[in-house]
């Protein structure tokens, strides 16, 4: 194979598969980014709009500029969410998938546990597997994912890890495509987390019913994945309000409450770090709940890093050379804190 050849077997590998298939999965049904999901969002935005502008209660004449305009839409900061919606896709392939493959061996699968309780405690009878079970897994393996997230998410507004979740609340203005504005740490973070978490979960469930019990989905994705991406979630990344009342956000999060994580005012800091239910920020005590009344908030965040995530270099290098920064100073003793929203 000639160096050309190999040259453009490689582009084709790392760059042209990778975002064909990015821009293809618009699509389908396994992210909440699609097309399905966002016209759900923005019929929930344009019968918000209708139901506001009946009763006087917004300003913008039109439907467009209720959800933000050009001055949103075509923002610098919604280009650059666009660009790296697919850049993302090539950092999943170059660098996401060989490293989390490198520590995958490690980490403990159902089947270990399996053997480990069948070994400690011997088989159990097969229970067979039913719709009820089914529905009961896929329960459970939406609570383990939700509960990890969370977590994680409170663990990236951390000191050491900030410099990396920063990234995503570098985002002066929300666009759906902001929620991929997730640096690849951050990803490879969560996902060995959630594979090492839901591996115990379905080895503790699937040995008590004495063998495997598949999830239930709608259209390949777990069924109550596609429930909440049903509720309007592309609107999280919005500038529309959408309060679901203070009852049901104790236990759901609404786009205004994720919104309101997006704030750069002190106020809501460390407030309603869960994906789909704000369940676990009820029971942690970072619950910030709103009513249907829009609250004046300001996305993005404040000081120098407001100029240090213009670029898709910027959002992928800038966190490693933070991080770098501080650990020098820290060995020269100095120990100066960073600005940070959290």
């Amino acid at each position: 194979m000639g160096v050309i050849d190999f040259l453009h077997e490689r582009l084709g590998e790392w760059a042209i598969t990778p975002i064909v298939q990015q821009f293809a999965g618009i699509f389908d049904f396994n992210g909440r980014f699609g097309v399905l999901f966002l016209s759900i969002s923005y019929l929930a935005a344009y019968g918000l709009y209708r139901f506001r502008r009946h009763r006087g209660l917004t300003d913008a004449g039109s439907f467009w500029q209720f959800i933000g305009g050009g001055q949103v839409h075509f923002h610098p900061s919604a280009w650059l969410d666009y660009r790296y919606y697919f850049v993302r896709a090539i950092l999943k392939v170059a660098l996401v998938v060989p490293i989390v493959g490198l520590v995958d061996p490690y980490v403990l699968r159902s089947g270990d546990y399996i053997a480990f309780f069948t070994r400690l405690w011997g088989a159990r009878p097969q229970l067979g597997e039913t719709l009820g079970l089914s529905l009961a897994f896929g329960l459970g393996v939406f609570l383990v994912k939700d509960f990890v997230h969370y977590w994680a998410h409170r663990a990236f507004h951390s000191r050491w890890l900030w410099a990396f979740h920063k990234v995503h609340h570098s985002a002066p203005v929300l666009v759906p495509a902001t929620a991929s504005r997730v640096h690849f740490v951050e990803k490879i973070v969560s996902k060995l987390a959630v594979t090492a978490c839901v591996g115990l979960y379905a080895g503790v469930f699937w040995y008590l019913c004495g063998g495997e019990i598949s999830r239930y989905t709608l259209f390949g994705v777990t069924y109550l994945v596609f429930i909440f991406n049903g509720l309007a979630a592309n609107l999280r990344h919005s500038h529309v309000w959408l309060s679901f009342g203070p009852v049901l956000e104790h236990l759901i999060n609404s786009p205004a409450q994720h919104q309101i994580h997006h704030s750069d005012a002190p106020r809501h800091f460390n407030r309603n770090f869960g994906t789909n239910l704000s369940l676990w920020d009820w029971m942690f005590g970072t619950l910030y709940v709103t009513t249907s009344t829009p609250e004046d908030i300001r996305f993005g965040i404040r000081g120098p890093d407001q100029g240090r995530y213009l670029t898709l270099y910027s959002l992928i290098v800038t966190p490693f050379v933070e991080t770098a920064c501080k650990l020098a100073r820290l060995r020269r003793g100095a120990g100066l804190p960073l600005t940070r929203k959290s």
